[in-house]
């Protein structure tokens, strides 16, 4: 059983960026080797402090026995983060999918090149017990540590019992989980499940709430434990809207760290009035008015925009912009001119020509 160093466990105690690493195309869907290996030494120069990916923003279909792109999205993200020399800890998260036999087997591959922790998708497993998939987290947190999911429904996911996650955080060698329910009230079962979990130290709370990722940071959740009070919070993000404007999410979570550090209501007030723009931009990206049909080429038109990718194309031709979208784009780069990191990365770009 692979356990995380402990270097790695403090940066993700500490609270880090972790972007959703997306899978860049040519225009006849083949994989654009170039383009893929750029977006991983964005990620890195942004100063992020881990990556994730075969996830959802990589495309599921890259699993798909004539795409079959798994194996080589994680080989070329793990040789640039090797080549990158890096002297801070960074850390490599691979996506881990479907039932057990291939979560294990994708772990196995997960392994063999290099990474660090495994993120383990709830997806697809509707007709499944809850004492089925927790028996699943366990085969795989005995091969990689787990990073555990909390997935939406709209986009593949289910909703759990707090009884649930109460066993998931006291399975050894789960040392974080996401939470991407896109819910308060499902954020706060996992949350208070964590308060209640002997392995409450153990375990980094991350956001995946794109809707609400500033206020996840912010707030600290305090239960009644024993007759103490016990407080959890979101110690970073592992997200998908991370994975455009990264210098400036890098920028976002240093800021709110400042602010835990020494609250006050002008900080405070400033904080959830970004909050505001930033998930306006994020229905702009990810596409709710549409039921998230749009979310991975909104994120690939940002990216296209500003040259990091060649074009917004997908593995599943039918999966485009939807109508409105590129204007909604449009609109908040007009109206919070102040979230988009364009002028990194053109100094970015122009240091890698």
């Amino acid at each position: 059983m692979k356990t995380l160093d402990n270097k790695l466990q403090q940066l993700l105690w500490e609270g880090t960026v972790i972007p959703a690493h997306p899978l860049a195309l040519n225009e006849d869907r083949s994989i654009d080797e170039a383009h893929q290996r750029l977006l991983t030494q964005y990620y890195i120069a942004s100063g992020a402090g881990g990556i994730a990916v075969a996830v959802h923003s990589t495309q599921f279909e890259i699993r798909d026995p004539e795409i079959n792109l798994f194996e080589t999205v994680l080989r070329w993200a793990s040789e640039e983060v090797e080549k990158a020399e890096l002297q801070r800890p960074f850390i490599k998260i691979a996506g881990i999918c479907g039932a057990t036999d291939q979560a294990v087997q994708e772990a196995t591959t997960a392994l063999k090149y290099g990474y660090d922790i495994g993120l383990l998708s709830m997806g697809g497993l509707q007709s499944w017990t809850e004492n089925a998939i927790l028996d699943r987290v366990r085969a795989i947190a005995a091969i990689i540590p787990v990073f555990g999911f909390y997935l939406q429904p709209a986009v593949g996911g289910r909703i759990f019992s707090y009884s649930f996650w109460q066993q998931f955080a006291e399975i050894d060698n789960v040392v974080a989980i996401k939470c991407a329910s896109f819910n308060r009230y499902q954020t706060l079962d996992v949350m208070r499940a964590i308060a209640n979990s002997s392995r409450r130290n153990q375990i980094a709370m991350y956001t995946g709430n794109d809707d609400n990722i500033v206020n996840d940071l912010m707030s600290v959740y305090n239960f009644p434990v024993a007759g103490e009070n016990v407080a959890i919070e979101f110690k970073g993000g592992l997200l998908g809207h991370w994975a455009v404007w990264t210098a400036k999410a890098v920028e976002l979570l240093q800021e709110i760290k400042t602010y835990k550090q020494n609250p006050n209501n002008l900080h405070a007030s400033h904080l959830l009035s970004k909050a505001i723009a930033i998930t306006d931009s994020n229905a702009a990206f990810f596409d709710p008015a549409n039921a998230f049909h749009g979310c991975i080429p909104g994120l690939h038109e940002v990216l296209r925009r500003q040259g990091l990718m060649k074009g917004i194309w997908c593995l599943n031709p039918d999966e485009n912009l939807s109508i409105g979208q590129q204007e909604e784009i449009d609109r908040v780069y007009k109206d919070y001119p102040d979230l988009n990191d364009d002028e990194f990365v053109k100094e970015f770009l122009k240091s890698r020509s």
